[in-house]
């Protein structure tokens, strides 16, 4: 029985509006007068965006099985743990471009609303691919396999990303000039820009000259930093449904939906996660693991599950009882 996601058109319908009446809910309703978002608003939001993505889970669970429910489940935790990295650099871009608070809200949104073409054209695209690049049966080590080259290529690249995590230096992106990342120098390659924002908006008129304003420029920057962590957490989901891509669109894109939220709940207590890079960089090579192996050796996604929730959980409880040596230096008596 294929218990594919395509397969229930009732539960296809009920994603798209859903995600489209939460968005012109947020834009139009909560969100109509600029401010800046409060921990209690961010945290009412976070509670809302996960409580209707375990609810559209069960509702995979009652129309496609427990398999295709714990295949979004591993997709839903694994990009939103990766989307954790996000946050930091999300930081960082508002504070070199001197974003006032109450703005952050519209540049997250606006960012949302890439990510969900962005996002679609990668996944669908990736399956496609995917779905074309499988290799004739083959016996290796006394197992007849069927190799899928896009698949194993992923898999190496994130057992290097996970490497690369482990050991990369996190001083690297408080020291960049965000003002030449490729998404600043588009808007400037087209536009002129103001120095100074206008409110909320995006261009706006100085000497009876159109400007766009540096709040464009913001949303470009997040755009394209969003593309490059996807570059990580896209392959990463593959492993878990690479024949679905409906279970890999529609958990990608709550965990993405919630974003927003985790950012204004996170943003002053992001230092207080300092061991979930390595729990990250885990969770990335195991995955890729997984891709490589996955022609021999099958780990089913309830199993997946459980590591990648394990290793989240306890960096998560690890980074809350030790405290970084320099932190703990600082707060020393003398």
């Amino acid at each position: 029985m294929d218990n594919n996601l395509i397969n229930h058109p009732g539960v296809i319908i009920g994603f798209a509006v859903l995600v489209l009446v939460m968005l012109l809910l947020d834009l139009g309703v909560f969100n109509k007068k600029v401010h800046a978002v409060s921990s209690k608003e961010a945290a009412i939001w976070s509670i809302v965006w996960i409580s209707l993505s375990m609810i559209f889970s069960g509702v995979i669970y009652i129309t496609s099985g427990f398999e295709k429910f714990t295949q979004f489940q591993s997709a839903y935790w694994i990009e939103k743990a990766l989307s954790v990295d996000n946050l930091f650099v999300f930081i960082l871009v508002f504070g070199f471009f001197k974003v006032p608070k109450e703005l952050h809200h519209k540049v997250l949104f606006w960012g949302i609303i890439g990510a969900l073409l962005f996002r679609a054209i990668f996944i669908f695209a990736g399956v496609g691919l995917i779905n074309l690049t499988y290799l004739p049966e083959m016996t290796i080590l006394g197992h007849l396999v069927k190799i899928n080259i896009v698949l194993l290529i992923f898999g190496l690249f994130l057992i290097y990303a996970g490497i690369k995590s482990w050991v990369a230096d996190d001083d690297g992106d408080e020291e960049k000039d965000f003002s030449k990342s490729a998404g600043a120098r588009l808007v400037y390659k087209f536009f002129k820009v103001s120095k100074e924002f206008d409110g909320a908006k995006f261009f706006t008129v100085e000497n009876g000259v159109k400007l766009a304003t540096p709040l464009l420029v913001v949303v470009a920057v997040i755009e394209f930093t969003d593309l490059l962590f996807a570059v990580d957490s896209i392959p990463a989901i593959f492993a878990i449904a690479p024949d679905d891509p409906l279970i890999l669109y529609t958990s990608n894109i709550f965990a993405i939906l919630g974003l927003r939220a985790l950012y204004f709940l996170l943003a002053n207590f992001i230092h207080m996660f300092s061991l979930l890079k390595y729990g990250l960089a885990i969770i990335l090579a195991f995955i890729g693991v997984k891709m490589v192996i996955a022609p021999i050796y099958h780990i089913s996604s309830p199993l997946s599950l459980s590591i990648v929730g394990g290793v989240l959980i306890l960096s998560v409880i690890a980074s809350l009882i030790f405290v970084p040596k320099e932190k703990a230096a600082i707060e020393e008596p003398k």
